[in-house]
């Protein structure tokens, strides 16, 4: 159920059978954990979950963490690839109200200029209810570059973080204000939709 707190909620899911068995440590939830200490200026806290490959699992994961939960946001890791057991974007689209294209063809963009093999990865963005869902990749080098986007050797930006769009999409569903430092990725609003306007 939603709370009306001005913190963002965050729902962090890890997927991985190994990791979930315990198998070897999960990497993603710390990562993106430290990813959001760095790179948020206004109040948030997080909840977490380590989840095997299932698909009825993930469905139910994502469904709790909207619903019973009420995150404002929730960013799944792994099981975006092309192999049998990976089909965190089937439950994601299972349980979505709507889906938003372009997060997921920007996440495939930014990661091109590292790895050919990008093409091959399936990341969804998505909504439910009022909740934002993304599927990010399974490594925190990439994870990191993802959310941040891309610098070249002369700091000149040369592809936009796909964070720098969700405070404002938080923003169209009802969510929290939310802001980031601007040093590791700014966002984007349009004039009208920024509360400094309203207070100047």
């Amino acid at each position: 159920m939603r709370t009306n707190s001005d913190t963002l909620l965050i729902g962090l899911v890890s997927i991985s059978d190994r990791a979930s068995q315990g198998i070897y440590v999960d990497q993603g939830i710390p990562s993106l954990e430290a990813w959001f200490r760095d790179a948020l200026s206004t109040p948030w806290r997080s909840v977490t979950r380590l989840i095997a490959d299932e698909q009825a699992t993930i469905e139910h994961t994502l469904i709790e963490l909207v619903d019973d939960v009420g995150c404002h946001l929730v960013l799944t890791t792994g099981g975006t690839g092309p192999a049998p057991r990976d089909v965190t974007p089937e439950a994601t689209m299972a349980v979505a109200d709507k889906l938003l294209p372009g997060f997921g063809e920007e996440m495939r963009r930014i990661s091109l200029h590292f790895v050919p093999t990008a093409i091959l990865s399936r990341q969804v963005g998505a909504i439910r209810g009022q909740a934002l869902i993304l599927n990010l990749p399974g490594q925190p080098k990439s994870i990191r570059e993802t959310l941040e986007g891309v610098s070249a050797a002369d700091g000149t930006r040369v592809a936009n973080g796909i964070f720098a769009a969700v405070p404002y999409c938080l923003d169209l569903l009802g969510g929290p204000y939310v802001e980031t430092v601007a040093s590791v990725v700014p966002v984007f609003r349009p004039k009208s939709a920024r509360l400094s306007r309203a207070s100047e």
